[in-house]
């Protein structure tokens, strides 16, 4: 009896330690489905930003300006991300900002990009915006189009190359993860296309891609849909985490 306790002990620690361990390679096999995908490198004094919507605000306090200011880095994967990269580059010398703000459409992330992208001067800016350019369709009442979206995305991208030329881009997939409280089948196949758009982004400015739709997917077959988001939109903790990872992927 306690021998068999034992082995079944061993046999779930082992169990655990895998499923642990294969997070990470969730994430990576998420990239071109597991190839090899071209990474930034971080550079000493780099100035690195995230922009974005609500996903990337994650309640962060706006008016601390400061950089690697945790309250100012917000609760989601902003933070996360800017944490391992700190321990990671210490000396240094990284300035890490976060200028997401809840409910951003593109043309409002466009409205404050001098003072929110172009004025900090940023060598890296990565970029989650779109879900919200299609959400507020059906809860808002906004009328913009996935052709807005991509004319929108297009001319912010190219204001921003034009400003900053050696800036290295990185976009992020709007994601939606279905059947979980917001997010029903009547989001699909229409929010695809906006994913698209983002893709076909990133390739036109040589941008890194995030696939966070293709993450989040994956990680499904760990746990369900509401472990990972709390509404199919915004991430939980363990999304955030995961998110995180992927943004970190992007980098080295």
């Amino acid at each position: 009896m306690l021998e068999n306790s034992r082995r079944k002990f061993i046999r779930q620690l082992s169990l655990g330690s895998v499923a642990a361990v294969s997070m990470p390679a969730i994430v990576s096999n998420a990239y071109a489905g597991g190839k090899k995908a071209r990474k930034i490198s971080i550079q000493k004094n780099d100035v690195i930003l995230f922009q974005g919507d609500s996903i990337t605000d994650a309640g962060r306090k706006k008016d601390d300006k400061e950089a690697n200011s945790s309250v100012a880095l917000g609760r989601g994967y902003a933070v996360a991300a800017t944490a391992q990269l700190l321990l990671q580059h210490a000396g240094d010398n990284l300035s890490i900002y976060n200028r997401g703000i809840s409910g951003n459409k593109v043309y409002q992330l466009a409205e404050r990009w001098d003072a929110d992208c172009l004025d900090i001067k940023p060598r890296v800016v990565s970029i989650l915006v779109g879900v919200n350019d299609y959400w507020h369709t059906l809860v808002n009442g906004y009328k913009g189009t996935v052709d807005t979206y991509r004319n929108d995305y297009d001319a912010l991208l190219k204001r921003t190359r034009e400003k900053l030329p050696n800036v290295e881009l990185i976009i992020g997939e709007p994601f939606a993860v279905n059947n979980v409280k917001a997010v029903t089948d009547a989001w699909f196949p229409a929010f695809n296309d906006y994913r698209q758009v983002a893709a076909d982004l990133a390739k036109a400015y040589d941008a890194v891609f995030i696939p966070y739709q293709t993450v989040f997917n994956k990680a499904l077959e760990k746990a369900p849909g509401s472990y990972w988001t709390a509404d199919g939109v915004h991430p939980s903790l363990a999304g955030a985490q995961l998110m995180s990872q992927a943004w970190l992927e992007a980098v080295k």
